[in-house]
């Protein structure tokens, strides 16, 4: 990876409020700043309860459509 590509990743990172960075003369030292992704840590395991039981539903669904496909393949059509 360039220095440049670095530099525009750890400014994004800053933007963010991911880290916060300070200059040591030619040396730019990072800390990161893990309240932000504590926030969103805490805010998707609301939720993630919610979407394990939605994706479990599904799943559920899915095996009772194939189920019925199966059974419906399994007869012979009679055309008229």
């Amino acid at each position: 990876m360039s220095m440049p590509a670095v530099s525009k990743h750890l400014r994004v990172l800053e933007r963010a409020g991911l880290i916060v960075q300070r200059r040591d003369a030619q040396w730019r030292r990072c800390r990161i700043n893990a309240g932000p992704l504590k926030e969103v840590s805490d805010w998707t395991e609301r939720y993630r309860q919610v979407w394990e039981e939605r994706l479990d539903r599904l799943d559920e669904y899915v095996q009772q459509l194939k189920t019925k496909e199966k059974r419906t393949h399994g007869r012979k059509q009679h055309s008229k």
